[in-house]
């Protein structure tokens, strides 16, 4: 029996690479603009790192990390990556540089969770975190980068949804009204809402069992559960941030049940959702975790930031077509063709030839599905001291002398 790859991992494939490439590449063009900087943190941490950061009442911790035991140290693949940057932030006193510190990052998380359409057991994130600035200006300023770098890739089709989950104070009596809500049908949600209803209720908003989401709309939750009722500094920071959105003209919907799946967060929470992926249609989730840095040994320290599954922005691009190469050697001669090649290359053009030396025919024909342009060296080319070059994509075809073909 063949190995395959395992369940929930993915080959990523030279015809799908374009993809990617075009992907990460507007980041870095995007992110640059605002001085983001890129960070590469290791894949895997240590396993406390995550279960202190990211909240022994999430999903992530409970049931979906890869964690493995080395020398009788924990080390767990990274699920997310806000708290391994945050460690950085902190392990290399980045956090005595004046502010704000912006960062951004690429690579693979990892969670044992049931694949589906555009999420898997390995998948990728871009991501950016900002420090040091507790003004919603710094909220609107991620949001803002989250829609360009959108709206670069071609997605226009969006809708960027607001909360405020306020401090720790304001939420204490947003729980106890959302624990009198749930108690009626408390018995009939999920092992993890009721885990959930003593340990973080908040978290129960965020179940994604669709028997707890049909209970929620038959008991009209909604309804009977008006949202957080804010202090005066985190209402005066959540209409900030409105008014910076509004001069920055992004379009918004304040959705006062809208949580997000870790329990660092703090103040601001927002989403950006495409129309175009059905029930999974968030493509971005970020917000405010004020207080993370402070878990993980540091300071207090103001921050923000949000990330982004690359393949669900796969899914929403249309496939691109790899690039073509500049020149393709067509030759039975194969000491000249590695020759020209090498010299080709030299001189920063893409260049290939065919190792098996076939007929010139079949040359031709496999030149013409990756090159823009042959280079036709039979024996005559060879005793007279020129090249027939092929256009590709004319068929137009000359005769130069080897010396024009830099020139």
């Amino acid at each position: 029996m063949s190995i395959k790859a395992p369940k929930g991992t993915k080959d990523i494939l030279p015809e799908e690479i374009v993809n990617w490439h075009f992907i990460e590449n507007t980041a870095e063009k995007i992110f640059s603009k605002a001085n983001f900087k890129e960070i590469r943190t290791p894949i895997f941490e240590d396993t406390n790192l995550f279960e202190r950061g990211v909240g022994d009442t999430t999903d992530i911790v409970n049931k979906e990390m890869y964690t493995f035991i080395k020398s009788d140290r924990s080390l767990t693949l990274r699920p997310e990556n806000t708290a391994g940057v945050v460690r950085a932030y902190l392990e290399h006193n980045i956090f005595r540089e004046s502010p704000p510190v912006k960062f951004w990052y690429k690579g693979p998380m990892f969670r044992y969770e049931r694949p589906q359409a555009g999420r898997q057991r390995q998948f990728h994130q871009i991501g950016v975190e900002m420090f040091g600035i507790q003004d919603a200006s710094a909220d609107a300023e991620c949001i803002l980068l989250a829609t360009e770098f959108l709206k670069s890739l071609g997605l226009n089709d969006l809708t960027v949804e607001i909360n405020s989950l306020g401090c720790n104070n304001c939420r204490t009596e947003y729980k106890q009204q959302l624990k009198n809500a749930i108690a009626p049908f408390l018995d009939k949600l999920c092992d993890d809402c009721r885990t959930r209803y003593e340990k973080n209720p908040l978290r129960i908003l965020d179940c994604k069992n669709e028997s707890c989401n049909k209970l929620f709309e038959e008991y009209d939750l909604k309804n009977k559960v008006s949202g957080i009722k804010l202090c005066d500094e985190c209402s005066s920071h959540y209409e900030k941030l409105k008014s910076y959105l509004d001069i920055l003209n992004i379009k918004y919907v304040e959705n006062t049940f809208l949580v997000r799946g870790l329990d660092y967060y703090t103040k601001t929470v927002f989403e950006i959702k495409s129309n175009n992926l059905g029930s999974q249609n968030a493509v971005c989730g970020g917000g405010r975790y004020d207080g993370l840095v402070e878990t993980l040994g540091g300071p207090h320290t103001p921050a923000i930031g949000w990330a982004m599954g690359v393949e669900r922005l796969n899914a929403l691009i249309p496939a691109k077509t790899p690039a073509l190469i500049d020149y393709f050697v067509v030759s039975d001669n194969q000491q000249e063709a590695v020759k020209l090649v090498s010299l080709l290359r030299s001189k920063g053009y893409s260049a290939e030839f065919d190792y098996n030396s076939r007929k010139f025919a079949k040359q031709i024909e496999k030149a013409a599905k990756i090159a823009k342009k042959a280079i036709i060296l039979g024996e005559d080319e060879i005793k007279n001291n020129y090249y027939t070059v092929k256009d590709l994509l004319t068929s137009l075809q000359e005769r130069i002398d080897k010396e024009q073909l830099f020139s």
